[in-house]
């Protein structure tokens, strides 16, 4: 029920004396007959009018409110934060690194393919700008990026902005660093060296993580866990993790690190979308409980896949008509990437009945899976970015039916050794 007082702004909504109460119903009948304009049941087409708009307003408020107490709920069961940011932005939520202290944003801005190559520099500082001002705390990057531009162009952003050292969070990856056979690889000596030409390019003092961008056969599990350790000790790194890992191979660098009191690693940063699901929805959460190790995913959108710009081809400017992505343009022209775009128009449907726009709708997706304490989005300009940050507004959305919905239309949930075994 709604109250309106003598003399305040609530009393036009009732036109009569003082203290009518109204329901939702007739908020409702009020609006309906604005909108269709009809004139109001005092006599006064002007003052009905104004008396549904204003009670127009009042549902407005309320949706808006109950949307908000149902996101703050659903936070608060899945460990996660909630900041309030800028008028008409997004609110953005935080999680923990697995379960390190670290709290990271459940959103990351990446800078694959984009940075150093492209967008232009003018282009990236807008994004990196916007990102932060809507509480994004984690930009990724790495050596191989552009060649060392990607790490370049984000330290000229930092440096120009000025931002608090301590207000956010910088990761790079350490592998392919040059041509030479000892500026690849995870060596002791191209970690530490690797890092430090990183830590140039990024004009920072150090990173907050530091991860190993693929494993390295030729480079013993010992040597790279003592390297990692090093780095950090020496202050150059906070913690490190691991880049596209198998399950089997960050649970050896735990079992060394252990074995020779070293710093383990913390995080996992792997490939994950609809059509890629089985590590971090069945290994992944398994490494989360055993020894803590989280999840940061990339790819949400399956290089644009499941945004739906390939059903009609391959569009000058995107990512598969990229030099170097020839893998991705074949991959969306083969028979799998047809069945999957079939796939992605029936989740434009589901997104359309749900008030969201499809990315949003894979992004928050994504967040959902147990363990994932990030999601790093790959945008070229500030309009893809917003749409993007948007996908913290419909994480409530992903209740057990709905999940339940997309795994049906999906059908490729993976299956726990657990769940097989019932």
């Amino acid at each position: 029920m709604f109250a309106g007082r003598a003399g305040s702004a609530a009393t036009p909504v009732g036109a009569s004396a003082g203290k009518k109460r109204f329901s939702v119903g007739d908020l409702c009948a009020l609006s309906r007959k604005s909108r269709s304009g009809s004139s109001g049941g005092d006599g006064s087409g002007g003052r009905g009018s104004e008396a549904g708009v204003l009670a127009g307003q009042i549902l407005d408020a309320a949706r808006r409110l109950m949307e908000r107490r149902r996101l703050e709920l659903y936070l608060r069961e899945v460990n996660l934060s909630i900041k309030d940011t800028t008028a008409d932005q997004t609110n953005m939520a935080y999680r923990n690194l697995g379960k390190s202290g670290l709290r990271v944003s459940c959103l990351g801005l990446g800078t694959w393919v984009t940075f150093g190559s492209q967008i232009s520099d003018e282009m990236a500082e807008s994004l990196v700008t916007i990102a932060y001002e809507n509480g994004v705390n984690l930009f990724d990057t790495a050596e191989v990026y552009a060649s060392g531009r990607a790490e370049i162009t984000l330290g000229n952003i930092i440096k120009k902005k000025g931002w608090r050292r301590s207000s956010f969070v910088v990761t790079t990856k350490i592998y392919w660093g040059g041509q030479a056979e000892t500026e690849r690889g995870l060596s002791r000596k191209h970690i530490i060296e690797g890092l430090r030409s990183s830590l140039s390019r990024l004009q920072l003092d150090y990173v907050d993580i530091v991860f190993a961008n693929r494993t390295d056969v030729n480079t013993p599990m010992e040597e790279v866990v003592r390297a990692m350790t090093f780095v950090i000790n020496k202050g150059m790194a906070m913690y490190w993790g691991t880049s596209r890992w198998s399950a089997m191979e960050i649970m050896e660098a735990y079992s060394v690190a252990r074995q020779f009191n070293l710093i383990p690693p913390v995080c996992e940063q792997a490939e994950y979308h609809y059509f890629q699901r089985d590590k971090v929805e069945v290994q992944l959460p398994e490494l989360y409980h055993k020894i803590g190790v989280g999840a940061m995913t990339w790819s949400p959108l399956a290089c644009g896949l499941i945004t739906g710009k390939y059903c009609d081809g391959i569009p000058d400017g995107s990512r598969a008509a990229v030099k170097g992505y020839q893998w991705l343009k074949d991959k969306l022209q083969g028979e799998e990437g047809r069945r999957q775009m079939a796939k992605v128009k029936e989740l434009h449907l589901l997104a359309d009945r749900l008030g969201c726009t499809p990315a949003q709708l894979a992004i928050a997706w994504c967040l959902r899976s147990e363990g994932v304490s990030c999601v790093l989005l790959g945008v070229s300009n500030t309009d893809q970015l917003l749409e993007n940050l948007g996908a913290i507004r419909v994480i409530s959305l992903m209740t057990p039916q709905m999940v339940y919905e997309i795994d049906s239309l999906l059908g490729n949930r993976p299956h726990s050794k657990k769940e097989a075994r019932a």
